[in-house]
């Protein structure tokens, strides 16, 4: 099966829905400041956009606060076209720990990622819906770690159970990723070694013990 260029599909919804008298809203869902950067950077030009918080997946919950006291200081920080907003949820760590049940043991990037892709863009897009936004979408694919078609497919397929839009993306194209060090440079973000879950920090710990 042919990978789709989700940068080029979200190319052709900001074409279509250029008006001078209309700006869409995007709920935008954040994994971290950093990942964060550049996608306000760019689509602040073309949405108005609500920055969501919502990662039971970060732990311990010092960690959680550190990276979501990060992203507020960003939004506060940042000049953008249009102005951006923040919204806050509960730490609810037992929901990520019910869908990763079973899959402790997953390799970084594999089902257990998945599921939890699936796990916070479900929520993104239930409060999207609550709160009438045109369009729901995340931050995650900026990432090289993270599989862009995946997070794409899981999207498209809440558009159609829940019933609002997804903008399709893929924001390592055009240089997002890069964008988004120099960024997170210039604002002096934390930036983290790893996604954010146990599992993957004893991942990350594995490796390095075993190149000592």
């Amino acid at each position: 099966m042919n990978k789709i260029n989700y940068q080029k599909e979200l190319d052709k919804i900001i074409e279509a829905d250029k008006r001078e008298d209309f700006l869409p809203s995007l709920f935008l869902h954040s994994c971290c400041a950093p990942c964060s950067s550049y996608t306000i950077e760019y689509l602040s030009k073309y949405f108005k956009i609500t920055v969501f918080y919502y990662n039971p997946n970060i732990s311990p919950k010092e960690e959680y606060e550190k990276r979501k006291a990060e992203q507020i200081r960003l939004i506060n920080s940042m000049e953008t076209e249009n102005k951006v907003e923040f919204l806050d949820c509960d730490y609810e760590y037992a929901d990520f720990e019910s869908i990763a049940k079973g899959y402790e043991d997953c390799k970084e990037g594999g089902e257990r990622c998945f599921r939890c892709y699936e796990l916070r863009l479900r929520k993104t897009a239930e409060e999207a819906k609550k709160n009438g936004f045109d369009y729901f979408c995340t931050t995650l694919s900026i990432s090289p770690l993270k599989n862009s078609q995946k997070i794409n497919e899981i999207g498209f397929f809440l558009e159609n159970e829940i019933g609002v839009k997804w903008l399709p993306s893929d924001f390592k194209k055009k240089e997002g990723y890069k964008r988004s060090i120099e960024l997170s440079k210039e604002y002096n973000l934390y930036r983290q070694n790893f996604c954010g879950c146990v599992y993957s920090k004893n991942q990350l710990n594995s490796k390095e013990n075993d190149n000592e």
